[in-house]
């Protein structure tokens, strides 16, 4: 089930613009998380940056999106030398277009924020893999899989 990925442009963690479509011709790993520096978001992303070497062997970019502020990216990626893009959604209007900005639940409080979910989208801008709810244990690795059926 292909769909077409919505485009969308956002700051990353320089300020500088980027768009989806920029990466046109590329394989995408787009996911988004809830909060930089916070246990789950950091293995993630520490997961991703020590198997990065792999998804550059299939041509594909790894952007990350939460609603954190360029600031704090540059800090997380600093902290944690990720080789990858971060994008800052501080208005949830990217989350909102893929469905990832979701009532959530904790200590009895209803709150919002990201569904932790990753989008794999193909190099002519096709989502043809969706994880939501993701468990963070093994995540990367399922992607991989997923990224290796895609280039066979």
């Amino acid at each position: 089930m292909k769909k077409l990925a919505p485009n969308f442009t956002l700051n990353n963690q320089n300020g500088q613009p980027v768009s989806l479509h920029d990466f046109l011709g590329k394989n995408v790993v787009l996911y988004f998380y809830p909060k930089d520096m916070t246990p789950g978001c950091t293995t993630q992303a520490c997961n991703f940056r020590d198997d990065s070497a792999q998804y550059g062997e299939y041509d594909a970019v790894i952007l990350g999106v939460s609603a954190d502020d360029e600031a704090r990216h540059t800090k997380f990626i600093e902290k944690h030398a990720l080789p990858f893009t971060l994008l800052a959604d501080t208005t949830h209007e990217v989350c909102e277009q893929y469905g990832v900005w979701v009532l959530k639940k904790m200590f009895g409080k209803e709150y919002y924020g990201i569904e932790r979910s990753t989008f794999l989208i193909d190099k002519e801008g096709n989502i043809v893999e969706e994880w939501r709810k993701v468990k963070v244990k093994n995540h990367s690795d399922e992607v991989l899989t997923a990224l290796r059926e895609l280039n066979a």
